[in-house]
């Protein structure tokens, strides 16, 4: 009788356990943006730059991560509330704020941060001729004096997807080419020949973009990824 007694209680707080669990909140704000240089959204790898919100006060002491897409865009689903914002040591082709941002978070919220980076890619062209994508673009030194940094290489990437990076290789055909000559900044030309995919032979478009990898900085900074048919 005592075993049958224990076993209803048992039953009993799982069923409540169960029901808490059910009811328990979700995340109700959405906190969206881009990452921005005069207004300009900054295109880097996909998910690899971060920053991490922390909630001050709350019993969690792990921060959230949030991943920045490909475009330069960021969202992330929170709990309303107040929050503090910083990126991780290191992230990232551009500098950072150097204070901590704080902001409160009571219904859905758009914000911009503001970054400088050490260089831009300016006026990028491509076109498709005979079998390859041909690039060319100026790189802008944006951060001078003792902080700045020289460029290590100008990239030329493009993929059968959507996702285009140096790090994108396993999601469809990739070839890339490094800029041969660097020596003016202001009229890089690149090419690169399309190479065959026998899981997609009748596809008549590819997707590029360029990147520029700066010396002693580990994420690259991207143009916009765009379409070529062909």
């Amino acid at each position: 009788m005592k075993a049958k007694f224990y076993i209803f209680i048992f039953s009993a707080l799982l069923l409540v356990t169960s029901c808490s669990l059910d009811n328990f909140d979700e995340p109700n704000a959405m906190f969206s943006g881009n990452i921005v240089y005069n207004g300009e959204a900054i295109p880097v790898a996909r998910n690899q730059v971060r920053f991490q919100l922390w909630q001050p006060g709350y019993a969690l002491t792990a921060p959230i991560d949030v991943a920045i897409a490909q475009d330069g865009s960021y969202s992330s689903r929170l709990f309303t509330g107040e929050y503090k914002l910083s990126f991780v040591p290191g992230q990232g082709p551009f500098r950072t704020p150097t204070d901590t941002i704080f902001f409160e978070l009571t219904g859905d919220k758009a914000m911009d941060i503001e970054v400088t980076p050490y260089h831009m890619i300016r006026n990028s062209q491509f076109s498709y001729t005979a079998g390859s994508v041909n690039a060319s673009c100026a790189v802008e030194q944006i951060i001078t004096g003792a902080d700045a940094k020289t460029v290590e290489r100008v990239t030329l990437i493009i993929n059968r997807t959507l996702f285009v990076d140096a790090n994108s290789g396993g999601e469809g055909s990739l070839a890339q080419v490094d800029a041969a000559d660097l020596s003016d900044l202001d009229n890089i030309n690149m090419s690169v020949e399309i190479p065959s995919d026998p899981k997609k032979p009748d596809q008549n478009y590819i997707f590029a973009r360029i990147g520029v990898k700066i010396a002693g900085i580990e994420d690259m900074i991207y143009t916009q990824v765009q379409k070529i048919e062909f």
